[in-house]
């Protein structure tokens, strides 16, 4: 009943799905990456996890934005806005927090989407 989809790391996967509902979460492959480069490639690893469970950024219902540094927030809203596009009936509700990442790891998102069905 549940689908879950493994991920790099042990212990944890980088998606589930369960009936029309999706999570995943994503940070960069690269640590070494500027702040632009790992927030472009985190939201591309959030939308490759989606396709893969048979849902897209514009059926994300939540999301969390995790950033080491909380005065990052301008640069990853500008990108996000980019990503996410014009139409508000593709906008989810979003909250953005200022937390301690492992290592050069400078953003994580974490997603609850809908499938389409």
């Amino acid at each position: 009943m549940i689908t879950r989809k493994r991920g790099t790391y042990i212990g944890r996967n980088k998606s589930s799905a369960y009936k029309d509902l999706v999570w995943t979460v994503a940070t960069t492959k690269d640590t070494s990456l500027p702040l632009e480069a790992q927030i472009e490639e985190t939201l591309q690893i959030i939308d490759d996890n989606l396709q893969e469970l048979g849902s897209n950024k514009y059926q994300i219902v939540s999301a969390q934005v995790y950033l080491a540094k909380i005065t990052d927030k301008p640069v990853m809203d500008k990108i996000w806005k980019s990503w996410i596009g014009d139409n508000p009936d593709h906008w989810p509700q979003r909250a953005c927090l200022g937390v301690d990442l492992e290592g050069d790891v400078l953003i994580e998102v974490s997603v609850t989407a809908v499938a389409e069905v």
